[in-house]
């Protein structure tokens, strides 16, 4: 019986950790959307792509697999399922949502896209709190400040994170102007969304954990 309450537990997780990463992916393509800045890692995977002639989604891969490759040489153990369902699909479904949402808004206005960013803002920390609640490993972006912080011991996770931030922001932006961006176009990648979403999403992804996904999780134990 504890077996299969085991297995149970890990399909549960398993279903969260895809969710999680779907809703984000989802999110990530409104931030572009609304064109207002987008995470750190997605500033400079923005950078990237406009540097790079290839699709987002291959792209994302192929990057976040050189980031795996750091993570397996020197820590594995934040490498799990999540890790490998974020690496193959957030990629492709945030182009597919980008794609999708170029049709559907046309040249939004100001009005627009600043609804866009609260609608990402929102959707990311929901879909980020089922994504960390399931438990099954950490986005290979994640696991570099991780392994700096714990298993190097350079540091505290949250004085290394933003670090790692802050050089990602500087990379993408970087990148853009070298692809030939305009000066006036990095807030599209390195905004007021960058903000956001590197110093103010906590209590956000704390409510919707505390309220949503962690009761999902312990249901059945609930029920019992």
């Amino acid at each position: 019986m504890n077996k299969i309450l085991q297995i149970e537990k890990l399909g549960k997780r398993t279903a969260m950790s895809l969710f999680g990463v779907v809703i984000c992916a989802i999110s990530v393509g409104i931030f572009k959307i609304a064109a207002l800045g987008v995470d750190p890692f997605q500033s400079f995977m923005a950078g990237l792509d406009a540097l790079i002639p290839i699709g987002f989604g291959t792209l994302y891969v192929i990057t976040n697999a050189a980031l795996l490759l750091f993570a397996l040489i020197f820590d594995r153990h934040y490498i799990g399922i999540a890790t490998f369902i974020n690496l193959f699909l957030l990629g492709y479904i945030t182009q597919f949502t980008y794609e999708f949402l170029q049709t559907i808004i046309v040249d939004p206005s100001i009005p627009v896209r600043v609804l866009c960013l609260v609608v990402g803002v929102v959707i990311i920390c929901f879909g980020s709190a089922f994504y960390m609640t399931a438990d099954l490993g950490v986005s290979t972006y994640d696991a570099i400040a991780l392994i700096i912080s714990n298993t190097w011991k350079k540091g505290k996770f949250q004085y290394i994170r933003i670090v790692t931030d802050i050089v990602c922001v500087i990379l993408g932006v970087v990148l853009f102007l070298i692809s030939g961006g305009k000066f006036s176009q990095i807030p599209t990648i390195a905004g007021i969304g960058t903000i956001i979403t590197a110093f103010f999403m906590g209590p956000l992804i704390e409510f919707f954990n505390v309220h949503i996904a962690r009761p999902i999780l312990r249901g059945k134990e609930t029920e019992a």
